[in-house]
């Protein structure tokens, strides 16, 4: 049997042809545009689920980086803090030490008293050192203070940080067992010594009060300080997941921009070719030699 194959036929065949080279060539040209290995989820389904996984992972680790940047911040105002007020009790107690000599004039005793006043109000302010508008001793207390003037405590459940995925880690500081609270606090303590400095009494047997409140200062300090060595880690970490998933992203996602214009570049000497190919290959109909 012969078959006859018309010019219809190998017109309709050479169309269908360069249609798929253009096609390819449209492929290619979106791909070096976009830098994308695909645009839709149906061009590529696995890579699309591969490439949601770890955009979700991002989002979280960069999450993740807010909250570790905002648990650094609250912790340095907690060292800082703790360290001033520790320097004002240190002073306090040397004030206390020079008020306990027993030559020391009235005169002198009042100067002293006069010097402990400012610093109790000094240690006062420290106690309600704010972070972002938020009291760093007073948990998440919306009062605006850590301590009223009547010396209560007005602090809240703590104040925590997410991390990492299930690793969560305090950010403020028990203002309530630093410094204590009415009458038991060591504001109540200073106004004591100060009365003391005033009225001529022995004020050496304030001296262990206060080294108790200085223990608890540089505990809690310390306390503060593990953790927030525990955050500088977790932000090292944090760094490394960050760009080890953009890596991976990258890989999903991203095409290989060389390797995409060498094969776009090709495609049109193929459809180049192809295209001289068909011209030569049919054969003019009537209507050509009527022009």
């Amino acid at each position: 049997m012969i078959t006859r194959v018309t010019n219809q036929t190998m017109m309709q065949t050479a169309q269908r042809n360069l249609q798929t080279n253009l096609a390819r060539m449209a492929e290619l040209q979106d791909k070096a545009s976009g830098q994308k290995s695909f645009t839709r989820a149906s061009d590529n389904p696995a890579a699309a689920a591969e490439s949601l996984r770890v955009r979700a992972e991002l989002r979280a680790v960069d999450q993740y980086g807010r909250n570790i940047a905002d648990g650094d911040g609250w912790l340095t105002a907690v060292d800082a803090s703790l360290t001033m007020a520790g320097a004002t009790l240190n002073k306090v107690r040397d004030l206390t030490v020079q008020g306990s000599n027993g030559s020391l004039s009235a005169s002198g005793r009042e100067a002293l008293a006069i010097e402990v006043s400012a610093l109790r109000d000094q240690l006062l302010a420290q106690a309600n050192t704010k972070h972002q508008g938020r009291t760093i001793f007073a948990g998440n207390s919306d009062a605006g203070v850590a301590f009223t003037e009547n010396l209560d405590h007005t602090g809240g459940s703590a104040v925590e940080r997410r991390i990492d995925a299930g690793v969560t880690v305090r950010v403020d500081a028990d203002g309530a067992a630093i410094f204590g609270t009415g009458d038991a606090s060591v504001f109540k303590l200073l106004d004591t010594i100060e009365a003391d400095l005033r009225s001529g009494a022995e004020v050496s047997r304030h001296l262990g009060a206060l080294d108790t409140r200085l223990t608890a200062i540089r505990s809690h300090q310390a306390e503060a300080g593990t953790r927030h060595a525990q955050i500088l880690r977790s932000e090292e970490v944090n760094v490394e997941k960050s760009v080890s998933l953009g890596a991976q992203r990258a890989r999903v996602e991203d095409v290989d921009l060389a390797a995409v214009i060498l094969e776009m570049k090709l495609q049109e000497v193929t459809y180049q070719s192809a295209l001289a190919v068909t011209a030569r290959v049919l054969q003019p109909t009537l209507m050509d030699f009527l022009r």
